[in-house]
């Protein structure tokens, strides 16, 4: 109010641009005066004059004003999805093949999104959204949202000379004899998933070789030390000289979920994350 009239010298022409009566605003001056301790108004014929007081403490309160305003504009945007951050936490095999895409269409859609990706078989933080491979009999926390995207099975790959590679299916139990490559982390959720299903066969793998990733597997198939088996996502295009082969009796699959935080399930980014997951999964698969 006090800018108000400063700008318009009229107590009866700022109640009519703020909707109050002229009466309001008089008595709303005077608070403010009794407030301050300041005269910030004196009378000038019919009408009044800001004093030096009132006009400081005007000129004053106008860069409060921007940044109420500035404030404004930013929850508009939050809500909007236009600015802010998101976290996306994502497994190897996820990351190459569904991130690029999901991040070029964020950065699109939102460009002044500030995305983090982080790759949680490395970091055990917790992101705003979590592409994972479930464990069997875990528990969520009540903070999050979890949905299902897809079941990724798993493929045995063997060089193409092998008696396996003419199979349209092998029995996991064929390969009790055989020589492996590992490919993940000891204590990986994918790896764990082909261990149990070992176990249901009746055997635990006799590894060859021991790597971390399934890149790098691969190309230990070729030179002949072994086998490996691998989740169809995480194959990719096989060199010249390889096959896979989908094995069963028990067929190992993993379940890929989403974990997506209530707090900002909401959030317009957080909403097109999860709906270009679903898309792309019901794609590959």
């Amino acid at each position: 109010m006090l800018r108000a009239v400063v700008a318009t010298g009229s107590i009866r022409a700022s109640a009519d641009a703020l909707g109050y009566t002229p009466s309001a605003v008089s008595q709303q001056l005077a608070s403010l005066q009794r407030e301050t301790g300041l005269q910030l108004f004196e009378r000038v014929g019919r009408g009044i004059e800001p004093t030096t007081a009132g006009q400081t403490l005007a000129a004053e309160a106008e860069p409060l004003f921007a940044a109420v305003s500035r404030l404004e504009g930013v929850v508009g945007d939050l809500r909007a999805g236009r600015i802010g951050s998101l976290s996306i936490g994502y497994f190897s095999t996820a990351g190459a093949t569904w991130l690029p895409s999901i991040v070029a269409a964020l950065r699109a859609e939102f460009p002044e999104l500030r995305l983090e990706l982080r790759l949680t078989e490395l970091d055990a933080s917790d992101p705003d959204i979590d592409i994972f491979v479930e464990r069997p009999g875990t528990e969520h926390p009540p903070h999050v949202e979890v949905r299902h995207l897809t079941d990724d099975p798993y493929l045995v790959v063997v060089r193409d000379d092998d008696p396996l590679a003419g199979r349209k299916e092998v029995p996991l139990a064929e390969l009790a004899e055989r020589h492996w490559v590992d490919n993940d982390f000891a204590a990986g959720a994918c790896r764990q998933v082909l261990l149990e299903a070992c176990a249901e066969a009746g055997y635990a793998p006799r590894f060859a070789v021991e790597t971390r990733d399934y890149q790098t597997a691969i190309p230990f198939v070729a030179t002949g030390i072994g086998i490996t088996v691998i989740p169809r996502l995480g194959i990719g295009n096989l060199p010249a000289g390889l096959t896979a082969v989908p094995v069963v009796a028990p067929a190992p699959m993993r379940r890929i979920n989403v974990a997506v935080k209530k707090s900002i399930a909401d959030h317009p980014a957080a909403r097109r994350t999860v709906a270009l997951l679903h898309e792309l999964t019901a794609v590959d698969f």
